[in-house]
């Protein structure tokens, strides 16, 4: 496992969304992140699939922080039993801290928050202001168009073969896990 990797930022829906799996696979992800020792960085929410990943990586014994808009904790859906708790001015200085705060990056479903979020830390790759690795827990299917999108945007030459390769791609947490530590 590459050393340099200590939190995981994940992205995922402030919704649970319409299958069990999705709950399921935020439950397989937080074990294969406290497996590794790896502590879990994301929005801050106790609502969706970001409460169930929280609830689990705390339940397994790992760390979580959060950060969350001061708007969001006042419509109280901030989780209140975090290792850390951020609580930040806006939407655009929390995807700064988490950033910051990560070393990795992973998509699970969602909605467009999700997406700003997966292709923000995309950009800043292909661009270099960071080179930490990305990831898409495709759970599911539920990716499965996006991933022919962004294939389709290659090969009608608006996305380079190379920074195509940025985003690793799997359907099970530990083998993505895997392509992020490993690259």
């Amino acid at each position: 496992m590459n050393a340099a990797l200590a939190s995981i930022c994940v992205y995922c829906g402030a919704n649970s969304g319409a299958s069990p799996l999705y709950a399921e696979a935020a439950r397989a992800l937080a074990g294969a992140l406290v497996e590794r020792n790896l502590a879990l960085v994301y929005g801050g929410g106790n609502v969706g699939l970001m409460g169930v990943i929280a609830d689990e990586v705390l339940r397994l014994g790992g760390e979580v922080t959060g950060v969350i808009p001061t708007q969001l904790v006042e419509r109280e859906v901030g989780h209140t039993g975090l290792t850390r708790q951020f609580i930040v001015k806006d939407m655009h200085e929390r995807k700064a801290m988490m950033a910051q705060l990560s070393d990795g990056f992973i998509a699970m479903p969602g909605g467009m928050g999700t997406m700003e979020e997966l292709f923000e830390m995309l950009t800043w790759s292909q661009l270099g202001i960071h080179g930490k690795p990305v990831g898409l827990l495709n759970m599911g299917g539920f990716y499965d168009h996006l991933i022919a999108f962004l294939g389709h945007a290659r090969n009608e030459g608006f996305i380079k073969p190379q920074h195509a390769a940025l985003l690793k791609v799997s359907d099970q947490p530990r083998q993505l896990l895997d392509q992020l530590t490993h690259p």
